[in-house]
């Protein structure tokens, strides 16, 4: 499945992915264009979480191909957003510094406009008295603020995440849907959310997996309207 007006930055082709004997994902044709924000939903262990990992290619899948349109000439500058029970909030790591993560991989920044460009997002993520603190004394909001500062920092062509809005307070859910909607101006997401009321009407496309792709014809700015994806 494809958008009609733009290239495809990311394609997936007969993807499926099983453990043990349990198939997960069968033949997943997708096609992520530059442009698109794809909202993704669909029941607990439809497999969501296991066809992001599979798009960032943290997963090799049991069949099929994903191919980047970078592949052979240029990296395609990705920010990830992964459930927050992923993480390790043991780790003896800072605010300041699981954002800055954002940046390592980016040679064209100095120092000093890396550390600009961490304040700057510390600020957005209003963490800024919690900027020294270690991950492990922060709320549940309050780190999974942090990485989305970091998923989002380096200003990546694509954004990919799961469940941004867990564990957030109503205040600052919908500032993210403010950063969410100016980031699609410019940059390609992919999200997965159980609360799709809002997000739907930034979405230009709309899939519900089931261990199946299914796509919803979607227009952006219809919130809170429902789509037909039989």
């Amino acid at each position: 499945m494809q958008s009609q007006n733009h290239e495809p930055l990311i394609s997936l082709r007969g993807v499926s992915m099983q453990y043990d004997r349990k198939v997960t994902l069968h033949d997943i044709n997708l096609d992520i264009c530059r442009g698109d924000f794809i909202a993704i939903t669909g029941p607990n262990g439809g497999g969501k979480t296991t066809l992001l990992r599979i798009i960032l290619r943290l997963l090799n899948p049991t069949h099929g191909t994903v191919s980047y349109l970078g592949d052979r000439d240029s990296r395609l500058r990705i920010g990830y957003l992964p459930q927050k029970n992923l993480i390790d909030n043991s780790f003896p790591v800072t605010v300041r510094e699981v954002i800055g993560f954002g940046l390592m991989s980016d040679r064209s920044l100095s120092k000093e406009e890396k550390h600009l460009r961490v304040d700057e997002t510390i600020r957005l993520m209003g963490l800024e008295d919690h900027a020294d603190y270690a991950i492990g004394e922060l709320s549940g909001g309050q780190l999974q603020r942090a990485l989305i500062g970091r998923a989002i920092i380096s200003q990546p062509e694509v954004l990919v995440m799961d469940e941004p809005l867990s564990y957030l307070d109503k205040d600052y859910e919908h500032k993210l849907y403010h950063i969410i909607e100016r980031l699609a101006a410019t940059t390609t997401i992919v999200l997965v959310s159980h609360e799709m009321s809002t997000i739907s009407g930034m979405a230009n496309r709309h899939v519900i997996i089931n261990r199946e792709l299914h796509e919803c014809n979607a227009t952006r700015h219809y919130a809170h309207e429902s789509c037909d994806c039989s």
